[in-house]
């Protein structure tokens, strides 16, 4: 059987370039999909109680990228949502990131946003060299912010210090000196209005691209012809291991439903020190569903099952820089997404990855 292209994987980085190839360039795709659904880790769906829950933890659509956010636009409206977190401290929910407002909840202050940067300078501590995401926070904020809200947290997610782990992971959080709760501060922010595997769906619909689902790619890659082929899944797996196995982080969910309207007050609140899981998301608060129940989920991080984050270190990025060496080689072969290329991405960084090697690749 012939195809143009055959497309690895059916998360948002095989489903947008499956989507350009098929609608810009009027070639045919095979999309091969070892899961049962579209989607990757986006995928929802309605559990039995009828309550829609995103099925691999919350996800929350935000980005700079005005390009992105057209894009995707094509394919769901939108419902405007600031996404706000709270994080268990000392017996309080507090807001986070750290922003004026946790400094003053947490410690029963009065600070200003100029009075709240001179906090910080007060406890920072003078590293010269920052190396490591526990650098970054204690020479932003101090021990004992540090020690709050991201030390048993990176812990637990990680199953690692945090002073082993690369800057990029703590990084992200951002920590503020103004009053802005929310936890981005981008400027297109959204949840898509009918759930993000009806978007997915949309990204598919044009004739010239086929799925074929449950099913792993190598079982019948050698009975296919092809001109090119994109893979985002595994790369230690595309080469069989040979440099051995990279390392990912995965997550256990548990999920619970509650005869009631609300659970909790944010739609997400982080336990950094408390429990074994690291956070409890409220779906109806990310989706405004009304329903008289609502659903709950529990995230327990470890080193076993799904692989969803590659591990920021040192020593799994010169393993994996082996790997990186092989796909240089490719001729045939484009490697694109967070499993391929063995880094974290958000979603819209992976749709304007997979456009840019559309643009830059393939549509040449």
């Amino acid at each position: 059987m012939r195809f143009d292209y055959v497309v690895v994987g059916a998360g948002l980085a095989g489903l947008t370039i499956a989507e350009r190839i098929a609608g810009v360039l009027d070639k045919k795709v095979l999309i091969i999909e070892k899961r049962g659904h579209i989607g990757g880790t986006v995928y929802d769906s309605y559990n039995e109680e009828g309550v829609l829950i995103h099925n691999y933890g919350p996800h929350i659509f935000h980005t700079n990228d005005k390009e992105v956010y057209d894009y995707l636009s094509r394919f769901t409206k939108w419902n405007d949502f600031w996404h706000r977190v709270l994080s268990y401290v000392d017996g309080n929910l507090v807001p986070m990131p750290i922003t004026v407002e946790t400094v003053n909840k947490l410690y029963n202050l009065n600070l200003s946003s100029f009075e709240v940067e001179d906090f910080f300078k007060k406890y920072a501590v003078d590293i010269p060299e920052v190396k490591t995401s526990k650098d970054v926070v204690l020479c932003r904020v101090g021990e004992e912010i540090y020690h709050k809200f991201f030390e048993n947290y990176t812990k637990k997610q990680w199953g690692l210090d945090p002073a082993e782990i690369d800057t990029s992971v703590i990084s992200r959080i951002p920590i503020r000196t103004n009053r802005d709760t929310r936890y981005f501060a981008d400027r297109y922010q959204g949840m898509p209005r009918h759930g993000y595997t009806k978007m997915c769906e949309n990204m598919v619909k044009n004739p010239n691209i086929k799925l074929l689902l449950n099913t792993d790619y190598k079982e019948v890659i050698d009975e296919l012809e092809y001109d090119a082929l994109i893979y985002t899944g595994p790369t230690d797996y595309f080469y069989d291991y040979k440099y051995g196995k990279m390392a990912y982080r995965s997550i256990r969910f548990e999920f619970e439903t509650f005869d009631c309207d609300s659970y909790q007050e944010a739609p997400v609140v982080n336990y950094p020190n408390d429990y074994d899981f690291t956070r409890i998301t409220e779906f109806k608060k990310l989706t405004w569903q009304k329903h008289d129940k609502t659903t709950i989920l529990k995230e327990f991080p470890n080193s076993d099952g799904e692989p969803y984050y590659p591990f920021p270190t040192a020593e799994y990025k010169e393993q994996f820089a082996k790997y990186r060496a092989e796909m240089e080689k490719e001729t045939k072969v484009f490697f694109l997404g967070r499993l391929a290329e063995y880094r974290y991405y958000n979603m819209d960084a992976v749709v304007r990855s997979a456009l840019d090697l559309f643009k830059e690749k393939l549509a040449k």
